[in-house]
């Protein structure tokens, strides 16, 4: 655990930005846009007149719009649950957490390593999507793949995961990219897990000690899951709310066998429990006999009585009385 949080060791600290209110500056960007078109306007007007003031005044003009129009870069619009990762130069700059419409350095980016790829036709690679990174919930489908259970059966198994960004600086600094980090990460941790545990219970024996298994104890997995994966990914500056098992069942090369034997473990258990009732039945039936007297048997006619009793009540189909008419010695 702690060779893990060194691997995620960072120099940079977190630090929050309030920036002040992008409208105000909206408004002093127009305003000082358009008053350098008008000094502009007036320097060519007058430039017979003024002439060298004519040219420093189209110098000011071009440098008021130039410089406003840099200032247009600063504007930044950050919504709910979401955070502004800013890099000055090469450097980390700052975090803006609070949703509103602001205004930061113009020189200032906003870094989110998360961001889709796309290729176009020419072959170049840019990058689409936001340049917040989301501290909404988000879910991750991790699809079905095929793993070992404890005792070697091949099963496919599928999760959910329920994660959120907690720490946006960390997330994007810490590792290259934290979409596909929590994705491999999910892999190797349901992977690891499921291996733990047997796919089912086969309790031949009866003896009534059952294990956890992934079928019966899937909150019990699933929560074990969700343990592990945390401790991966903590210092990537994600929280995982929750795992889910979405899809459980053995191989295909293996699935019409485990059934068959899933099937002899269920007969054997309903045939204990025929077996156990009829031996039941059959001494209460001896024993209510010689209580009231009926009738007197031997030991060798009981042993008889025993035994038909036995096919009657644990045989398959129904029995077929043969009727003695005559002396049964």
């Amino acid at each position: 655990m702690d060779g893990q949080n060194r691997s995620f060791n960072t120099n940079v600290q977190e630090r929050e930005l309030n920036p002040p209110s992008g409208f105000l500056m909206l408004f002093v960007n127009i305003i000082g846009i358009i008053a350098g078109c008008v000094i502009g306007i007036i320097g060519l007007i007058f430039a017979d007149m003024t002439g060298g003031l004519s040219a420093l005044l189209v110098f000011v003009a071009l440098l008021m719009i130039i410089l406003f129009c840099i200032f247009f870069a600063g504007l930044k619009t950050v919504k709910p649950n979401e955070a502004l990762v800013l890099t000055l130069f090469g450097k980390y700059h700052g975090t803006v957490k609070k949703a509103g419409f602001f205004f930061v350095n113009p020189f200032a980016q906003a870094f989110n390593p998360a961001r889709s790829t796309v290729v176009n036709a020419q072959g170049q690679v840019t990058s689409v999507g936001p340049r917040t990174v989301s501290l909404k919930v988000n879910t991750l489908d991790n699809q079905k793949q095929k793993v070992n259970d404890i005792l070697g059966n091949p099963i496919i198994i599928g999760a959910v995961v329920i994660w959120k960004v907690v720490d946006p600086t960390r997330a994007v600094f810490a590792v290259e990219n934290y979409r596909s980090f929590l994705s491999i990460q999910c892999d190797s941790t349901i992977r690891n897990i499921a291996r733990l545990y047997p796919y089912d219970d086969m309790d031949e024996d009866g003896d009534g000690i059952v294990e956890k298994t992934l079928r019966s104890s899937s909150q019990e997995v699933a929560e074990r899951m969700k343990e592990e994966l945390q401790s991966r990914v903590v210092g990537a500056g994600l929280e995982i709310i929750e795992v889910r098992i979405t899809h459980l069942a053995y191989s295909e090369e293996i699935a019409a066998a485990m059934l068959q034997r899933q099937q002899a473990v269920a007969i054997i258990a309903a045939r204990r429990k025929i077996v156990e009732g009829a031996v039941s039945m059959v001494e209460m039936a001896i024993d209510q006999l010689s209580e009231k007297d009926v009738v007197t048997l031997d030991n060798e006619r009981k042993a008889q009585m025993v035994s038909n009793l036995m096919v009657v009540l644990c045989g398959n189909k129904e029995a077929q009385p043969i009727v003695n008419s005559g002396s049964i010695y």
